[in-house]
């Protein structure tokens, strides 16, 4: 059966820092997908701001929204329409949503004929499946997936100084962080 996708797991497909990611056990078991209109532009707007960020080279950033391409040019999607518009409008009245995420919500809406009951809803955003949970769209991955996605490993300051005294004192402020 065909699952809704938010930008926000179609770019963990295309982006993860992990190998394996956990949107990609949902794509095994049914590849088709439905999306917003606006999905490949939130989909850019994620890689060029990971790219921003130093996490993407341009070599990957290349290799990313070509997938990106080849699995939304296989995808259902739901166009901005004056029915997506008004939903969005309720949603943004009863939900924590921005904008983008009220529109991604209202063209899933749309697409589920207003009767989101068992049908499923691929999101890593934790205020869009908050809402998208309330609507009743079955939420994928489950919680226990994503329960078990590894957090992002902490940032360290490292601080490069000839000075001794620098040195001492970072270390002192750095013990907790086990550098002793």
């Amino acid at each position: 059966m065909v699952k809704f996708w938010d930008a926000s797991a179609v770019v963990e497909l295309v982006a993860s820092e992990s190998r394996i990611t956990v949107v990609e056990d949902v794509l095994v078991v049914d590849p088709a997908m439905a999306v917003w209109w606006g999905t490949p532009i939130e989909c850019r707007s994620a890689l060029a701001r990971r790219h921003r960020q130093g996490q993407l080279s341009v070599h990957d950033i290349g290799v990313a929204q070509r997938a990106v391409d080849a699995y939304l040019g296989r995808a259902q999607e739901i166009g901005p329409t004056l029915n997506v518009r008004d939903r969005a409008l309720r949603l943004v009245d009863v939900h924590e949503l921005r904008a983008t995420a009220a529109l991604q919500l209202a063209a899933a809406l749309a697409w589920a004929r207003e009767r989101p009951a068992g049908v499923g809803f691929v999101c890593l955003d934790r205020r869009l499946r908050a809402a998208a949970g309330r609507e009743g769209f079955d939420l994928l991955p489950n919680e226990l997936a994503l329960a078990r996605r590894a957090p992002p490993a902490p940032m360290i300051p490292i601080f490069v100084s000839d000075d001794p005294a620098f040195a001492e004192r970072t270390d002192e402020h750095l013990t907790g962080f086990g550098s002793r």
